[in-house]
C-alpha cells in the first residue's frame, strides 16, 4: 500500500514526481521544423505570445522561447515545474506557474498561441477545451504535439515494444495513441483541424536506453517486482541490438493544430 506521501500511480499531476530528472535528460526533444509550420500556415511570430500547458520540464517551450516567443508555462505537478523554471532560467520571456488545462489561471484572450506536448491525452478533453478556448485570442491556434515513438520500423523498437507489453504497469491503458483519432480531434477543435509530421531521432548508449525508460510513467518503479526483470531485459535487447554501442530510438513528431471553435 503506498505511503501517506507517496505519489498516486493514477493521478496524472502526481505520476510523474519520481522522474523528473530522466525525463528532463532523456525525454525527446521537438524539431524545429514545428516553428515553420505554424509560422507559414498560422502566422506565428516571435511577437505571439504563447501557453504551454502541462509544459512539464519545459522541453516544448524552450523551442518556443529559442524563437523568441514569450511563453507561458502551466503545470501542476511542483517537480516538473521547478525542473522547467530551472531548465529555463536562461530565457527572460519565460514565466512558469501552477494550474492545469481546465484551470490554467491564465488571463482571459490573452494568448496568441495554446500548445500541449506530450499531454493533451491527460486532459479532460470538455473541460480543457472551454479553459483554452477561454485564454485564447479571438482568432488563436491551439497545436497539440506528441513525439510517437515508432514501434514496428527496426528489430530493436519491435523488441523493446515486447517488453513494455511484458513489464510495464498500464501501458495500454495511458498510451497517448489511445485518443489521436480524428473524431477526438474533431471534438475539441469544433470541427477542421489541420495535422503534420516530422521525423525525430534519439541515439542511446546503455545508460540512455535506461533512462528513457525510467522516464515513461508505466514503467515500473526500482522498488517494483517487474523493474528487475524489465531492465535485465532491456539491457539483453541492447547487447542484441547495438551499434557503435548506441541504439536508435525513431518517432514520428505529430503536430494537431487549428482554431477551437
Amino acid at each position: 500500500m503506498p505511503t501517506a506521501n507517496a505519489p498516486n500511480p493514477l493521478n496524472p499531476t502526481t505520476r510523474f514526481s519520481t522522474r523528473v530528472a530522466d525525463y528532463l535528460q532523456y525525454r525527446p526533444h521537438y524539431p524545429v521544423e514545428i516553428i515553420d509550420l505554424l509560422a507559414e500556415t498560422c502566422g506565428l511570430t516571435p511577437d505571439s505570445i504563447i501557453a504551454d500547458i502541462g509544459s512539464g520540464t519545459g522541453i516544448l517551450a524552450k523551442l518556443f522561447l529559442e524563437n523568441g516567443n514569450p511563453v507561458i508555462g502551466v503545470e501542476p505537478n511542483p517537480e516538473m515545474r521547478e525542473a522547467g523554471k530551472d531548465y529555463l532560467s536562461e530565457f527572460g520571456r519565460f514565466t512558469g506557474m501552477d494550474g492545469t488545462a481546465e484551470s490554467s489561471l491564465v488571463p482571459t484572450h490573452s494568448v496568441d498561441f495554446v500548445v500541449a506536448g506530450q499531454a493533451f491525452h491527460w486532459f479532460d478533453r470538455k473541460k480543457s477545451r472551454v479553459e483554452l478556448k477561454r485564454i485564447l485570442k479571438p482568432e488563436g491556434v491551439a497545436v497539440l504535439v506528441w513525439n510517437d515513438r515508432r514501434i514496428d520500423s527496426s528489430h530493436f523498437l519491435r523488441e523493446y515494444e515486447a517488453l513494455l507489453k511484458q513489464y510495464a504497469i498500464d501501458y495500454d491503458k495511458i498510451n497517448h495513441k489511445n485518443i489521436q483519432d480524428k473524431a477526438v480531434f474533431e471534438a475539441f477543435f469544433g470541427g477542421e483541424f489541420f495535422e503534420a509530421s516530422f521525423d525525430n531521432l534519439q541515439h542511446f548508449n546503455v545508460d540512455g536506453l535506461m533512462g528513457r525508460l525510467n522516464s515513461s510513467s508505466y514503467a515500473p518503479p526500482a522498488d517494483h517486482p517487474n523493474y528487475a526483470p524489465m531492465a535485465k531485459r532491456a539491457k539483453e535487447i541492447f547487447l542484441t541490438h547495438q551499434q557503435t554501442g548506441r541504439v536508435t530510438f525513431e518517432y514520428d513528431t505529430r503536430v494537431y493544430y487549428g482554431l477551437v471553435k
